[in-house]
C-alpha cells in the first residue's frame, strides 16, 4: 500500500474544514424575514393595546352614565312627594308628580322653600270649571277659560285632566307667573297653557267651598280667599 505523505494529509484536513461562504442573496432573504416578523409583532402589540384602551374608556363611560342616573333617581326619590296646602277655607293635601312632571315639580319646590305662595290670594274663580291662586293678574284672558269651559263637554277626557288635578299656566315669565290652579270639573282642552304636576288627594270639600264663593263679573272673589302657607311631605 502506498503511503500518503504529510503535506497531502495536511492539504485534505483544510479542505475539509474549511467554512463555505453564504450568498448575499441569503443574508438579504433573512434580513427581510426577520422584519416582517418584527413588524407582524409590533402590529399586534399596537392592536391589542388600541382595543385594552378603548374597553376601559368604553367601561369608564359606562359607569359614569350608570352613577348619573342612580344619582338622578336618588335625588328624585328624595324630593317630597306631597305637600299641605293650608287655606283660608282649610287644608288641602296634594300629590306631586315627581316623575310626569320633574321641572314643575322642582320650581315648585324652590318656591315653596322661599316661601312664595304665602298670603297668595284665590284672584279667580270659575264654577264647574277651576279656582286660581297667584301673586298677579293671569295672562290668560278670562273669555278664553270660560270659552274652552263650554266646549269642554264635547271633548274626550284624558286622566290627566280630570277634576282636582294641580297645575300651573304654561308661561315663561317670572317666579311671579307661578300660579296655583286646581281645576273642578275634566278639562281635557287646556294642554296648551296648563301644565299638571299634581292631584288633590284630601280636601276636595275644601277646593269646592272655594268654588262656590261669590264671584264678581270678572270672576273675582268677592272676600278675600288665600293661601296661608304650604307644608312640604314625603309621606302622608
Amino acid at each position: 500500500m502506498a503511503r500518503i505523505k504529510p503535506q497531502a494529509l495536511l492539504n485534505q484536513s483544510k479542505k475539509k474544514k474549511g467554512p463555505s461562504r453564504i450568498s448575499i442573496s441569503t443574508i438579504i432573504v433573512c434580513n427581510l424575514v426577520v422584519a416582517v416578523v418584527i413588524l407582524s409583532l409590533v402590529t399586534t402589540y399596537r392592536h391589542w393595546s388600541q382595543r385594552s384602551r378603548n374597553t376601559i374608556e368604553h367601561e369608564t363611560q359606562s359607569q359614569r352614565f350608570q352613577d348619573t342616573n342612580a344619582a338622578s333617581e336618588h335625588k328624585s326619590y328624595d324630593l317630597p312627594g306631597y305637600a299641605d296646602i293650608n287655606t283660608s277655607k282649610g287644608l288641602i293635601t296634594v300629590e306631586l308628580f315627581k316623575e310626569a312632571s320633574p321641572e314643575a315639580v322642582d320650581k315648585f319646590l324652590d318656591l315653596c322653600q322661599k316661601d312664595h305662595f304665602k298670603g297668595m290670594e284665590f284672584h279667580r274663580v270659575i264654577k264647574n270649571y277651576l279656582v286660581q291662586a297667584g301673586h298677579s293678574q293671569s295672562s290668560i284672558p278670562v273669555e278664553e277659560w270660560t270659552a274652552k269651559g263650554k266646549l269642554r263637554g264635547r271633548l274626550h277626557t284624558s286622566p290627566k285632566h280630570e277634576a282636582f288635578m294641580l297645575g300651573t299656566p304654561k308661561t315663561k315669565g317670572s317666579n311671579k307667573d307661578f300660579d296655583l290652579l286646581i281645576t273642578t270639573a275634566p278639562i281635557p282642552d287646556l294642554n296648551d297653557q296648563l301644565l299638571v304636576f299634581g292631584r288633590v288627594l284630601k280636601g276636595e270639600d275644601v277646593v269646592q267651598e272655594i268654588e262656590e264663593v261669590d264671584t264678581d263679573e270678572h270672576y273675582q272673589p268677592k272676600s278675600p280667599i288665600g293661601i296661608i302657607s304650604i307644608t312640604l311631605k314625603q309621606k302622608i
